[in-house]
């Protein structure tokens, strides 16, 4: 089953004295999670609080985050190393690019072993899994026609058989 919270960013630096702070993502989809999700910040999994933008500064590279309660130099440079997190459902996109899905077999529709999944990585156009079979790397790209399903319980990633995809 996926977790319920996904980390996005970490909180690398303070920015200015009213509490603003710089992050680094953690996925493709850090940005638009932490403007749309509900946030939780903490070191871990196991001591997670409540966090609420409160506004953004800047885009890009250089934006920085003011979050509710956070109003001062001080305060926010507290907040630096930490993790936000995002709550997530079973269908969000944010599941098939977790960390959590390295060491899953990949497998075709048809029930064929592909390898085991490597990596992720985050490319322009798509992502892609980076499955090993044994003798070579063969990358997967992270699209729907692509990729059926994930099954947590099994820890299994159900491909399609597309020709010429891994061989």
């Amino acid at each position: 089953m996926p977790k319920q919270f996904h980390p996005v960013a970490e909180i690398t630096t303070t920015s200015g004295f009213q509490g603003e702070v710089r992050l680094r993502p953690l996925s493709r989809f850090s940005i638009d999670y932490i403007l749309q999700k509900t946030l939780q910040i903490g070191t871990s999994y196991d001591n997670l609080a409540n966090l609420k933008l409160e506004k953004t500064i800047g885009d890009g590279k250089r934006m920085r985050f003011k979050f509710e309660g956070i109003d001062s130099h001080n305060k926010a440079k507290n907040m630096i190393g930490k993790t936000i997190y995002v709550s997530t459902s079973a269908d969000d996109e944010i599941n098939f690019i977790g960390s959590d899905l390295i060491g899953f077999k990949v497998v075709t529709d048809s029930g064929d072993s592909v390898g085991i999944l490597k990596d992720v990585m985050w490319l322009p156009a798509n992502d892609v899994y980076v499955v090993f079979n044994g003798k070579k790397e063969l990358l997967i790209p992270i699209v729907p026609e692509i990729v059926l399903c994930l099954d947590y319980r099994k820890q299994e990633i159900v491909i399609s058989s597309v020709d010429g995809l891994i061989d």
